[in-house]
């Protein structure tokens, strides 16, 4: 199974895409954790990644594709994937069809984790990561609503757009996602 978690900051993402790994043993492509990795290491990609990461600005389409083009040809990911924190755009979301489409790995379906604004600057604030400051958090929220958005329209026209309210404690929400998917398999 291929999965793309999406939600925006503080939905749970990377929490749920955890329990979805242990559930199905699939591993989980974090983009969060690639980009950080990166950065530390200061490899040339994560060198050029770090201005924005730190700024909170959403990478350039062509370094995100790069990331993750690297990363799904790697051996782990044959059985599956869960995909957290990519595609952040509605193009990102096309390119990745196109990439998934020429690795012969197409995508089973877009998980949103949908919650309130509120929710999201609290359980963001919560994590105290580097990079999650309050005006880092807000304009992450604003570029969600902007960018990110879109490709809840994009996947929809696909028919395979899976909406899980991710308001309650993150068992419930995992469960009702297992739910879901094993409903929809």
């Amino acid at each position: 199974m291929r999965l793309v978690m999406l939600g925006g900051p503080g939905a749970g993402k990377g929490t749920q895409s955890k329990n979805l790994s242990q559930s199905l043993g699939l591993p989980i492509i974090s983009m969060g954790d690639i980009l950080r990795a990166a950065i530390a290491a200061q490899t040339p990609l994560g060198i050029q990644a770090e201005p924005y990461v730190t700024k909170g600005e959403l990478l350039p389409d062509f370094m995100m594709i790069q990331f993750i083009r690297q990363r799904l040809q790697q051996p782990d990911i044959q059985i599956g994937w869960i995909l957290d924190g990519y595609p952040r755009t509605a193009f990102q979301a096309e390119e990745l069809d196109f990439l998934l489409e020429e690795l012969a790995q197409p995508l089973d379906w877009a998980i949103y984790l949908e919650i309130r604004v509120e929710t999201m600057l609290k359980r963001s604030l919560a994590r105290s990561l580097f990079d999650d400051q309050p005006p880092v958090i807000q304009k992450r929220i604003e570029q969600f609503q902007q960018r990110t958005i879109p490709i809840l329209e994009y996947y929809q026209g696909k028919k395979n757009l899976l909406n899980i309210s991710a308001e309650s404690v993150a068992e419930i929400v995992s469960e009702k996602l297992l739910v879901a998917l094993n409903h929809l398999a």
